[in-house]
């Protein structure tokens, strides 16, 4: 899509673990870089180091010779400076524009050759079906040509051009003609996807593919099916959640989808906790009720070995806190690959860990470090299976009838482990109320009330003193959740259950 970057990078904090991620992609499309590093003015800034970084991390990420000679232009963003070395006087962005007009190629291609257009990126419109956002390398294309879309199998599909748009900013106008360089959204092209063709249909001439990664995450969605289902949201069904599902496909190209042993489970695959999270998220706000369970790694086998995924993790913590996180990560299978020290109190370490190891990860490195730590992961590859990891070492306090929670229950239960509700809060049989401070689950009776007789009067309830309940996330509650455990997740509610509601059953 592009003939060139601007690596943005702090003057404080230096190259974090997403800079790396982007950069590694644009070093794999041999694209020329244009180093900025912004806010010199603050008082952290350590400019000269961040500097020697970005030459490390260009090293670490194989970077030929031509582009480890990236200009750098030094800027305050918010006074509106940027200059290509420390000491020279500027009043402007002038010369950073400078640097982009020198540096970046223009776009090749020839406007009177074969047409090739690739295609880059997805988009939907209830009114348009999908459009593929894509860019024109080679020849022209006219609003109403005949053109022919060549298929990732090979195959080659015959379509007209009904409607085009360019881009201006943010938004979407009319276009009629596009030429090499262009970025264009093509509408009505039905079954297009990442990584095709669009060219002249008599003379095909391909491009090469996009390579998309695989996912590395998989997650069971399913209908909700619990004593509250349908209160909150207004798609309940498991043709609501097939459609929303099939929606999604249409524009998230990371996203999978199969069947999970019936027609009401879906296993959902993705890059990671986070973006299932953010897809959660959406369909609850959305008025979806669903419920989800634990997530699952996606093996593969190689040379005849079973493999996992691999994650390269950065945590910035506090000095104070360095032996309780490498502890942690030890016990995950973690492998230290390096520590940094900035010496203003803080250490950056860099560890490869199975993605089995990041799942519940983040609540307990947060709660270790006081909520100080910052955590980051990226995909770095597969590696042998490691064996067992422990998870959570502790059980769930389960409610075992319905009703409404009572301050009195809970303060009788606050010393068996952290309550997750509040008094009044509803619940039913099979839910999870709080976590246990022993290994097992505990069936408990959270709706219990205090009796009330001559002796003692009705408002002696008010001297109870009761824990502030953690209240979780969406993020956190996946991350709580054992393998017969679900979220259940509505517009209103974020609840645990068990798969298996009656206690008797369990």
């Amino acid at each position: 899509m592009v003939d060139g970057v601007v690596l943005l990078v702090d003057a404080s904090e230096g190259p974090l673990p997403q800079t790396r991620y982007v950069l590694m992609k644009a070093l794999e499309a041999k694209l020329p870089a244009i180093a900025v590093i912004n806010k010199i003015d603050r008082p952290d800034a350590r400019v000269q180091e961040v500097v020697n970084e970005l030459y490390d991390l260009f090293i670490d990420l194989d970077a030929t010779e031509d582009q480890l000679e990236f200009p750098i232009i030094y800027t305050n963003a918010r006074a509106g400076i940027a200059k290509t070395s420390l000491e020279e006087p500027s009043e402007n962005l002038r010369p950073l524009f400078e640097a982009i007009v020198k540096h970046i190629p223009v776009p090749p291609g020839n406007a009177s050759g074969t047409l090739q257009i690739l295609v880059a990126n997805l988009d939907y419109s209830d009114y348009l079906g999908r459009l593929a956002i894509a860019r024109v390398f080679n020849g022209t294309l006219h609003l109403g040509d005949e053109v022919g879309i060549l298929k990732l199998d090979g195959a080659l599909q015959k379509t007209k051009i009904t409607k085009l748009y360019s881009f201006e900013g943010l938004k979407r106008v009319d276009e009629t003609i596009g030429k090499p360089g262009d970025i264009l959204a093509i509408a009505g092209v039905e079954g297009i996807n990442i990584g095709e063709t669009v060219t002249n249909a008599e003379t095909p001439e391909p491009l090469p593919n996009i390579q998309i990664d695989e996912p590395t995450i998989a997650m069971i969605f399913t209908i909700n099916t619990s004593p509250f289902a349908g209160r909150e949201g207004s798609y309940v069904t498991s043709r609501n959640l097939r459609e929303r599902l099939e929606k999604e496909l249409l524009t998230n190209v990371s996203i999978r989808v199969e069947e999970a042993g019936g027609p009401e489970s879906f296993r959902v695959m993705g890059r990671g906790e986070l973006q299932l999270a953010i897809l959660i998220e959406t369909m609850r706000r959305e008025g979806y009720e669903l419920m989800v369970g634990k997530p699952q790694i996606l093996t593969r086998e190689i040379k005849g070995q079973l493999h996992e995924p691999l994650e390269m993790l950065i945590i910035d913590c506090p000095e104070t806190f360095l032996g309780v996180v490498i502890e942690k990560l030890g016990g995950r299978k973690g492998k230290m690959a390096k520590m940094v020290n900035h010496g203003s109190g803080r250490v950056r370490l860099e560890f490869h860990v199975p993605t089995r190891g990041l799942i519940g990860l983040r609540s307990e490195i947060l709660t270790d470090t006081r909520g100080t730590a910052i955590m980051n992961s990226l995909f770095h590859g597969y590696i042998e299976w490691q064996g067992d990891i422990p998870m959570r070492p502790t059980g769930s306090l389960v409610a075992d009838r319905a009703g409404k929670a009572t301050a009195y229950a809970i303060w009788n239960l606050q010393e068996r482990g952290e309550i997750f509700i509040t008094p009044g809060t509803e619940v039913y049989e099979g839910m999870i109320v709080g976590e246990n401070a022993r290994a097992a689950d505990l069936d408990v009776n959270i709706v219990k009330e205090k009796k009330l007789t001559n002796m003692r009067a009705s408002t002696a309830d008010e001297a109870i003193r009761l824990v502030s309940p953690r209240i979780l996330n969406l993020e956190q509650a996946i991350e709580f959740i054992r393998d017969e455990e679900f979220v259940e997740a509505t517009p209103q509610s974020i609840r645990l259950r068990k798969r298996i509601l009656q206690a008797n059953k369990r």
